[in-house]
């Protein structure tokens, strides 16, 4: 089946991504849609810019979408968009949110597209131990109290998940992050033929919320 993986480069876009190579699906685009809505209710933020890296690094072409990130009119916005692909199916790395998968799944109804979310109502210790397993995931965004400045940039490997769960749990975060608490990107991964590599970051620090902005990265070989 010819697929699309709607992509933002963080960690369950990308298990999407993995998990539809593995059913043999041929994906034939990375979706990515670019909002100016900083508090879009639909798509991530930030660092999306790096999407355009991640699509070389997995060799599947990068189809960009633009939205005011409206609340509604970006859903309509991403249905035109999907409506020009060639493709028989859409998949994403929806985990909990009812309005963003009921909202992908009326397009895809409407556009006679079938519809895969793999990471649908999994337990969300498991994908976070999952995707830290898998993938060099980091933190790029905070936004919940009991996450500091000091994650901002951080891989989540075996050396920290443990703390990382124990922070969650104590403050009420979603352990998968599903309710904006922190944001994440995959630098590489099994299905990227080569790994990205941060040249020049800065932190943006605001007392109790923060953004790791990748100003300048590559790809390079994998050892």
């Amino acid at each position: 089946m010819e697929v699309a993986v709607l992509y933002s480069g963080g960690k369950d876009s990308n298990y999407a991504l993995y998990w539809a190579l593995k059913q043999g699906f041929d994906v034939k685009y990375l979706v990515n849609v670019e909002s100016e809505n900083k508090e879009s209710y639909m798509f991530h933020i930030p660092n999306v810019h790096l999407t355009e890296l991640s699509s070389k690094a997995v060799e599947i072409p990068l189809v960009k979408l633009y939205t005011k990130g409206e609340k509604e009119k970006e859903v309509e916005d991403l249905k035109k968009g999907l409506k020009k692909l060639d493709v028989e199916g859409i998949i994403t790395g929806a985990v909990a949110s009812v309005y963003q998968k009921s909202r992908i799944d009326k397009i895809c109804e409407e556009l006679g597209l079938k519809s895969f979310s793999p990471l649908w109502h999994k337990d969300p210790e498991w994908i976070l131990r999952t995707v830290s397993e898998l993938f060099d995931v980091r933190i790029v965004g905070v936004y919940a109290y009991g996450l500091g400045k000091e994650w901002l940039g951080k891989r989540i490997d075996k050396n920290n998940i443990d703390e990382l769960l124990r922070i969650c749990e104590k403050y009420g975060i979603h352990k998968a992050f599903e309710g904006g608490e922190a944001e994440t990107f995959v630098f590489d991964a099994p299905m990227f033929k080569k790994r990205i590599e941060v040249v020049e970051a800065e932190i943006e620090w605001h007392e109790t919320w923060g953004v790791y902005h990748i100003k300048k990265a590559k790809l390079v070989d994998k050892e």
